[in-house]
């Protein structure tokens, strides 16, 4: 099969295409002939050598696909041969054929292109997984998305306003704010020209936001602290600010804030199952009502994955980048 390797640690020109071997399913997983790819950060990092690839997965870069089962272990669940699916994997994405844990698998939602579909399952996963279950936001609630034009901020924005909660994001630029905005974001915010906290302070009558989802931590950490209500929960799930700041204990303890993050690549294939019947009970049918939508930026061919790469190294891009196979 065609594949994109990583032949060295680097700038998006390593990423070369390549022949490696169809994979071979497992117990419990199965093979998908791969009709598209999303592109994530996380691969970027890899890339360049900066996230290690857990051990057992596969060194090909990329975490989402779409396609067909084609072959595997599909016993207990309602998938057959030939149906159309979306998945989170471990690795192996950018490729003609992968592997992915039946568990991980989600039917496409009626409506949703095949690249389209492609695009959610790692931001959708992360954003359930932190907003949702770490976050626990509720309808009536407020939330604060730190890169509000991300792949993941564009899903935080979309999925928090349809269950009922009120958004604010940010961006780098006043073009960006006004489309998170149209997305539903109650008030997009440029980090570049305003202050987030002031804004943010004005917007909630000075009580703060209920729950933060932070790519940035590092110099972010001290003001998305003072951004907070009091019982206010910051999420961290990125570090592009950098992994050392200074924390103000004394707010933790007299408002009794929740300061937490998490990495979804390493866990469990039970717990990626919990989150992807959580997704089908609560998420799905929003896609389907078209209450909420993918959104892409670009499409590319596979071979093209470094321009894609590059691209996102840019932040240029609203929404996500997908590869077509």
């Amino acid at each position: 099969m065609k594949a994109i390797e990583i032949t060295q640690f680097g700038k998006p020109e390593v990423l070369q295409l390549c022949e490696r071997p169809m994979p071979v399913p497992a117990e419990g997983e199965v093979l998908i002939r791969v009709g598209a790819a999303g592109v994530n950060r996380p691969d970027v990092l890899q890339r360049m050598g900066l996230y290690p690839v857990p051990i057992g997965a596969s060194e090909l870069p990329g975490l989402e696909v779409a396609g067909e089962i084609v072959a595997g272990d599909l016993s207990g669940s309602e998938f057959v041969l030939g149906d159309l699916i979306c998945a989170l994997v471990q690795g192996g994405g950018y490729a003609e054929y992968c592997i992915a844990p039946l568990a991980q698998c989600l039917p496409i939602p009626k409506g949703v292109s095949l690249i389209e579909a492609a695009s959610l399952p790692e931001t959708f996963f992360t954003v359930w997984s932190n907003v949702f279950d770490r976050g626990r936001l509720l309808p009536g609630e407020t939330l604060l998305v730190h890169g509000g034009t991300s792949g993941i901020g564009v899903t935080a924005i979309q999925i928090a306003t349809a269950l009922g909660s009120r958004v604010f994001a940010t961006a780098g630029s006043d073009d960006k704010c006004r489309a998170i905005e149209a997305l539903g974001a109650a008030r997009g915010i440029n980090y570049k020209t305003e202050d987030f906290l002031q804004i943010v302070r004005e917007e909630t009558s000075n009580k703060g936001v209920d729950v933060i989802l932070d790519m940035v931590a590092g110099k972010y950490l001290s003001k998305n602290i003072d951004s907070l209500a009091d019982d206010g929960r910051l999420i961290v799930i990125a570090l592009l600010g950098g992994t050392k700041a200074e924390l103000d204990m004394a707010q933790i303890l007299r408002r009794r804030l929740h300061v937490t993050g998490s990495t979804l690549r390493p866990r469990s294939v039970e717990f990626k199952r919990q989150i992807a019947t959580a997704l089908r009970q609560n998420v799905w049918p929003l896609l389907e009502q078209g209450r909420i939508k993918p959104v892409i930026h670009q499409v590319f061919p596979l071979a093209k994955a470094s321009d894609a790469h590059a691209l996102m190294e840019t932040s240029q891009h609203i929404g996500k980048l997908v590869l077509e196979v």
